[in-house]
């Protein structure tokens, strides 16, 4: 509040600003699903589209001056995130799972759960951001990136420089096949967090070579996920259950823009919203003419739990560390599934479900931060509920043109035989089949998950991210982490919080160099291939 004058966020629905919304979601939609399909990944697109954004901005037409301001940028970066993240991860792969696995006729009602998935998950994050689960205060890194990269250009001066310099050497560190997005994000995210990850990436690399054994056939990292993923839900539900004054009363909660009652509910109702989903795929699957009553009873609360559980677990490791393990998170539900004796189609079905939750909980995460240190780190309370009001509005915007484009375009991938890789893993788990001798290294291995992520408190989330780190990582991975985290350690230590400062501009800046790098990159080698 500024003189008495009541500031007003702009609007998503502004004519300017949705037709340059569409406009950008088709671009990450476009994105999403190139990458997804050519390289198994999708890039954050959040960079680009604020840069987007900056570059209208400057256009000397009345109907792109609103770019001017900060907030409109930051709404046409959540959408084409939106778009990326959830055309590729929450709908083109899903729907790619069952067609791998022969049944075409599946691609129909898996698409229509998961879009509607996708639009539960993006409000479940809308709706719990900035409580005490999932505080606006917490790293959320690319949000940082993205904030620190929007105001060092509006701000120009000493930031820009420092994210310029950042950017040339993600660049530079890039071309050399350095994951230099991770090196920066290890200057931004939670210490612990990102150090178990790294361990585990560490590990993963090097033990196995010096034992010679496979620990992927021994599921040791699915096994630790599973350990850390039950305890990380027991601590969710323990801190849902608390009462007001056994988390500080009105002085707790004063901190925080939603209340833990508020996301108690929330949850409540996303988890109902699931359950409907489940039995709309369900029937559209024809899943009634493969298993029991009873055991279709089973399917739908446990494909709703995986869901609202994947969500929680992905969300609370990108909050932590940047980085969001929905592809193996999914894998272990998979085998979760397999164990409980579902049949194949229930199978492909439940990971594709499975799978499409968690990729925009993360992503809009990611721009709900960006959004709060835009608007004052929610000096005004008011302002920034509805700037966060205006920024879900383009997110679902997002999330329909992504429905609507993956619907009619997703055969000209799957005719070609283009699918997400991973699509190929969750195929031969399916038909490798479940065994007493698996379900004996999941037991074994969830023990020591169990505890790590117990030791280690639902604030750090160790255990979980080092069992990403063991799904996902390699040993570049890991010494790239655990180097920019030594850096960081040694520089806060001795210059204190003013490095830390300066290290959340430079880390900002070798996401958006990684970032531009990717994407143009990328963009000109899927041009080759087409």
């Amino acid at each position: 509040m500024e003189n008495n004058v009541k500031k007003r966020h702009p609007r998503a629905l502004d004519p300017g600003i949705l037709i340059v919304n569409i406009i950008t979601s088709v671009l990450g939609v476009i994105i999403g699903m190139e990458l997804i399909v050519r390289i198994g990944i999708s890039t954050n697109t959040s960079i680009i589209g604020a840069l987007v954004a900056i570059l209208i901005s400057y256009i000397p037409l009345k109907i792109f001056q609103p770019f001017k301001s900060i907030y409109a940028q930051n709404m046409i970066q959540t959408n084409i995130s939106g778009a990326t993240f959830s055309a590729a991860n929450s709908m083109l792969l899903p729907i790619g799972i069952p067609y791998v696995i022969g049944r075409p006729d599946l691609v129909t009602p898996m698409l229509i759960g998961v879009i509607l998935a996708t639009i539960v998950d993006g409000t479940l994050i809308y709706k719990c951001f900035d409580t005490e689960m999932f505080p606006a205060s917490d790293p959320w890194p690319p949000g940082i990136a993205t904030a620190e990269t929007i105001l060092a250009i509006k701000n120009k001066g000493k930031d820009a420089v420092l994210l310029l310099v950042g950017a040339i050497g993600g660049v530079i560190g890039k071309m050399l096949g350095i994951p230099t997005d991770l090196f920066g994000v290890s200057w931004i995210g939670d210490m612990w967090a990102l150090g178990a990850f790294g361990v585990g990436a560490l590990f993963i690399g090097i033990v196995p070579k010096m034992t010679n054994i496979d620990f992927q056939s021994i599921y040791l990292p699915h096994g630790i996920m599973i350990g850390a993923g039950l305890v990380a839900l027991i601590q969710v539900i323990v801190a849902l259950t608390k009462k007001e004054e056994e988390r500080g009363g009105t002085s707790a909660a004063g901190r925080f823009t939603t209340s833990m009652e508020s996301m108690r509910k929330s949850l409540g109702g996303g988890f109902i919203a699931y359950i409907v989903i489940a039995i709309l795929i369900a029937l559209m699957g024809g899943l009634m003419s493969d298993m029991s009553p009873l055991k279709l009873i089973v399917w739908i609360v446990f494909a709703a739990f995986a869901a609202i559980a994947s969500e929680l677990i992905v969300g609370m490791a990108a909050m932590h560390s940047g980085w969001f393990p929905g592809f193996a998170t999914a894998l272990i539900f998979l085998i979760i599934g397999m164990l409980m004796g579902f049949p194949p189609m229930a199978l492909a079905l439940l990971v594709g479900y499975t799978a499409a939750t968690g990729p925009a909980f993360a992503d809009m995460g990611y721009d709900l931060k960006a959004g709060w240190i835009l608007r004052g780190r929610g000096e005004d309370p008011e302002f920034e509920v509805e700037g966060r009001k205006q920024q879900y509005i383009a997110e679902v915007i997002s999330f329909v043109i992504a429905g609507i484009m993956v619907a009619l375009l997703h055969n000209n991938y799957f005719s070609q035989g283009l699918f997400a890789p991973v699509n190929h893993t969750y195929k031969v788990t399916i038909e490798a089949g479940a065994s007493p001798e698996v379900a004996k290294y999941l037991i074994m291995f969830a023990i020591p998950g169990a505890i790590i992520q117990f030791v280690g408190g639902p604030a750090k989330q160790l255990g979980v991210l080092f069992a990403t780190g063991l799904l996902v990582g390699n040993t570049l991975t890991g010494v790239t982490v655990l180097v920019a985290l030594a850096i960081r350690g040694v520089l806060v230590r001795s210059k204190g919080e003013t490095a830390q400062t300066v290290l959340y501009v430079l880390g900002a800046g070798f996401i958006t160099g990684s970032a531009l790098y990717s994407f143009f990159t990328s963009t000109l080698q899927l041009a080759k291939k087409s």
